[in-house]
Order: structure tokens, then sequence, then C-alpha cells
């Protein structure tokens, strides 16, 4: 039991971490990042929450899909089912009407990418096994 919640927390801390990268990365390559302030927090933080409310019910925690390499497709696809949500909650928290579809697509696939990547990286460094059998 105690590994399978420790697995869990380095699983969802990562999943943060790949978070915050991506929305640091995109105010990168939109050259704000200097100046984006709180927005920082207004992009992260819906992504985050996003995240989280889909990737539950999508099984992206369970200790089953975090062994196994068959299931890496579960936290690309809560991503992209985590984009739209994210698109309404972001524009909720800045009180804006919601942004370009192509802001949610790219997001969708670049969150997608990195939690892909990210979750490999974690299979592979846990070798293979992160949690007993439940």
């Amino acid at each position: 039991m105690f590994s399978f919640l420790r697995a869990r927390w380095i699983v969802v801390a990562g999943d943060a971490l790949a978070i915050a990268a991506i929305t640091l990365a995109g105010f990168r390559t939109h050259g704000t990042l200097a100046t984006a302030g709180a927005r920082i927090w207004a992009t992260f933080l819906p992504l985050l929450a996003a995240w989280l409310i889909v990737g539950l019910p999508v099984g992206v925690f369970s200790a089953q899909n975090l062994r196994s390499p068959r299931q890496l497709w579960r936290p690309v696809w809560a991503m992209v089912l985590a984009a739209p949500l994210f698109g309404l909650l972001r524009a909720w928290m800045l009180g804006e009407p919601v942004i370009l579809v192509i802001f949610v697509m790219v997001i969708g696939g670049v969150g997608a990418l990195a939690m892909l990547v990210w979750r490999g990286i974690y299979w592979l460094w846990t070798g293979r096994v992160t949690a007993p059998e439940i």
C-alpha cells in the first residue's frame, strides 16, 4: 500500500512538473515569459485542475495502468480531453471569453506529448513495476 501511494504521488508531482514545463515553454515561445507575471498561474492552475478532473476517471493514476506500457495511451487521451476543460477554466479564471480553438488544440497536443514522454520515462525509471497488485 505504501509503495503504491508513494508511486502515485511521484506521478502526480511529475505530471505537475510536465504541466509547468509546457506552461513556461508556451510563454517563452510567445516571448512573454519575462512579463507574464500572474498569467502563468492563470494557465498552469486551470490546466492542472483539468488534468486531475479528467485524469482520475480515465485511470491515469491506477496501479495497473502505471505499471503497463500498454496503458501509456491513457495520459495522452486524458490530456486531449482535458484541453477543452482547461480552456473553459482559464477563461473563467481570467474573466475573458474562451480564446481560439487553436490554443486549446495546441495545449492538448503539446500536453499529450509531454505526458507521454514523462510517463514513458517514469515507466522506464521505476523498472517497469511501480506498485503491487491490488
